[in-house]
């Protein structure tokens, strides 16, 4: 009788932590969205555009960038719909939002 429940606790401790793995590679792709981000916008607002196109370059797959300017400040968001490991699992929206005052030229 032991057997069967340790058997079934295993198997559950098992999907617990296949979630938890799960869970956690969803947390380290918003943060690559959210240093993509920071960067986009500190380097847009120093009008550096090597460095932007080198940060855009480096965002995890399948993100978008979207970079919105006016007079004085440079919001970037950046946006993914995350399916870590099978394209067969839902997606999951993640999005991250960054804004910077521009630097005097």
């Amino acid at each position: 009788m032991v057997t069967a429940e340790l058997a079934f606790a295993s198997i559950g401790a098992a999907l617990a932590c296949i979630l938890l793995a799960w869970a956690l590679t969803l947390v380290g792709l918003l943060v690559r969205c959210q240093d993509t981000a920071a960067e986009v916008a500190r380097q847009e607002a120093r009008s550096d555009h090597s460095a932007v196109a080198r940060a855009v370059a480096d965002r995890p797959t399948g993100a978008t960038v979207d970079l919105r300017q006016d007079a004085d400040q440079v919001t970037v968001v950046v946006e993914l719909a995350a399916r870590p490991w099978a394209s067969w699992l839902p997606s999951v929206p993640l999005s991250a939002r960054a804004s910077v005052l521009r630097e005097p030229a």
